[in-house]
């Protein structure tokens, strides 16, 4: 299996070969995260350093500073080879970015490969050889563009599932946020390098923009709750109460309960955490159901803002469901 991306740049190799010796570190300028999964070594670039991107591993064998950095694969992780990147000189204005993969695929790797590794791959390259050229330039020609396949494909391969934990000691306006709080949870996804630490463009990405079954349910809500006396969600429900440095907090009181729902942004993860005090049996009735459905729904949510922010990382707001509005702070 041999593979090979190249890209012309309109700029001297001297400008362009240190973005190789950063590769795999902190200011990576090359690898597409948080598009995809990080690359990660554990040293600066070196012959020895050991590292890869999710469960595809290799270690550096062959470096020459801003020209040349070979990859060998980790066996056991089923493929067999090395890829190289290297930035080769065309005149004094303009170079080569090449990138060359010469492995093959053991066991399951056979299937996936095919099926799977090689669409990423080739999507992955092309999207850092984008970053090169911008690094460089300051503009892409041709931006490469994801095929529907690999769109699909990212659902499932690169991104992480939110996991329960505790509400973090630092967020504090969530821990204050109501006097009695008789529900609680918390979820939180690493934060991966590129991803914006605003809190309120977290906000807007996973209140203002719900995937669709979510928004129909929270419609249907609203259509079931004046039955049993419950007021509707208006376009109020996710107005800002407050926000502290890297946490910001959401909610609204209603007659049969009170919620805030707090998004704090720190180094290594973002979280969204959620705090309730229930008024009456109406409110004790209404939780009994949706208490149920809740994780599903802000786990559904949350990865889907995930999914966005790390293909768009510039992205502003929005636009609004029918059941939300803009972000206005409560006095």
């Amino acid at each position: 299996m041999r593979n090979i991306h190249v890209r012309t740049i309109d700029a001297p190799a001297a400008v362009v070969g240190p973005f190789l010796d950063g590769i795999g570190q902190d200011g990576d300028r090359l690898w597409p995260s948080p598009a995809w999964v990080p690359m990660r070594l554990d040293r600066p670039v070196q012959v020895g350093a050991d590292g890869g991107h999710g469960p595809i591993r290799y270690w550096v064998t062959e470096y020459e500073p801003g020209r040349r950095v070979r990859f060998a694969f980790h066996p056991e992780g089923g493929i067999e080879g090395y890829h190289e990147l290297s930035v080769e000189p065309l005149d004094d204005q303009r170079c080569t970015v090449r990138h060359v993969l010469d492995a093959q695929p053991r066991g399951a790797m056979r299937v996936l490969v095919p099926l799977a590794v090689r669409w990423a791959h080739d999507a992955v390259l092309e999207d850092l050889l984008d970053n090169a050229e911008r690094a460089a330039t300051g503009t892409v020609r041709q931006p490469a563009r994801w095929s529907p396949w690999v769109r699909f494909l990212r659902r499932f391969l690169e991104f992480p599932k939110p996991t329960a934990v505790p509400i973090p000691a630092d967020a504090r306006l969530a821990r204050a946020a109501l006097a009695e709080v008789m529900l609680e949870d918390a979820w939180q996804l690493p934060m991966l390098p590129g991803m914006p630490r605003d809190p309120a463009v977290w906000a807007d990405a996973i209140f203002r923009d719900p995937p669709r079954w979510v928004g129909a349910a929270l419609l249907l809500r609203n259509q079931l709750v004046r039955l049993v006396g419950i007021e509707q969600g208006d376009r109020t429900a996710f107005d800002t109460v407050d926000r502290d440095g890297d946490e910001i907090l959401l909610g609204t009181d209603a007659g049969h309960l009170d919620f805030r729902a707090s998004i704090l942004t720190e180094d290594h993860a973002v979280t969204l955490s959620t705090v309730v005090t229930v008024h009456n049996r109406r409110g004790r009735l209404y939780m009994a159901l949706v208490w149920r459905l809740h994780p599903l729904v802000v786990r559904s949510m949350f990865k889907r803002a995930f999914r966005t922010l790390a293909a768009d990382p510039e992205r502003g707001a929005a636009p609004q469901p029918p059941w939300a509005s803009a972000t206005r702070r409560i006095q």
